[in-house]
């Protein structure tokens, strides 16, 4: 099932995507690009001391959190596995239209992103190995074990069905020792959510236009 929906400037300029469906922009309107690379690349993937990182995405949408981790990997000579879950894929006439190459460069790259095949392992670059899934976190099965979360789901409130505590258990359960979870929230109920299911969890600032967001570590 294809994404609906329709595209806004962001204030950095950068594109987001308003989802019908959801009732809810992918990202935050005061700046798309800032505030991933705030939530997911500075408060993660550059706080993972790894050689070669195992990267789990919950929500690919857009894109951009994958595109900017393959960024960061080729700019730091960092090979990056990603695996990346989603119910409801961007057509190709959205990917088409978005304005995130024009910034950050890597047009083919970001084509290959979205165009390249479901459910086995390419290589978009050398630095670059992608997995899409195509379904849903509750029932996808996780087979491979990580070091990085991005935990980029709409709101609880749009999607509660996927903060729940037993979501997280689930992803623990598929954790390297350290692990780091990321994501845009700071609601109590998902700090001891994650506390709950083996998770050390600090509250940190968050990107433009939120005060706080969440960074856990898998005890």
């Amino acid at each position: 099932m294809r994404s609906d929906g329709h595209l806004k400037v962001t204030e950095d300029g950068s594109h987001t995507l308003f989802s019908e469906r959801f009732g809810e922009h992918y990202h935050s309107t005061h700046g798309a690009i800032q505030e991933s690379r705030h939530v997911f690349i500075s408060s993660g993937l550059a706080e993972v001391d790894l050689s070669s990182p195992s990267i789990l995405e919950i929500g690919f949408g857009t894109g951009l959190n994958a595109l900017l981790s393959l960024i960061y990997g080729q700019e730091n000579d960092l090979p990056i596995r990603y695996t990346t879950i989603e119910m409801y894929p961007m057509s190709t006439a959205l990917v088409e239209l978005i304005n995130y190459t024009e910034t950050l460069g890597y047009a083919d790259e970001y084509r290959l992103l979205h165009n390249s095949e479901w459910e086995e392992w390419i290589n978009i670059t050398s630095y670059f190995h992608l997995k899409k899934l195509e379904g849903d976190l509750v029932t996808t099965r996780l087979t491979d074990a990580y070091d990085l979360i991005y935990f980029d789901a709409f709101s609880p409130e749009a999607q509660p069905e996927l903060w729940k505590e037993s979501i997280f258990g689930k992803i623990a359960n598929v954790c390297n020792p350290g692990a780091v979870l990321t994501t845009y929230s700071a609601k109590g109920a998902v700090r001891r959510s994650l506390q709950a299911t083996g998770f050390e969890v600090e509250r940190i600032p968050g990107p433009p236009g939120k005060r706080e967001m969440i960074r856990a570590r898998k005890l």
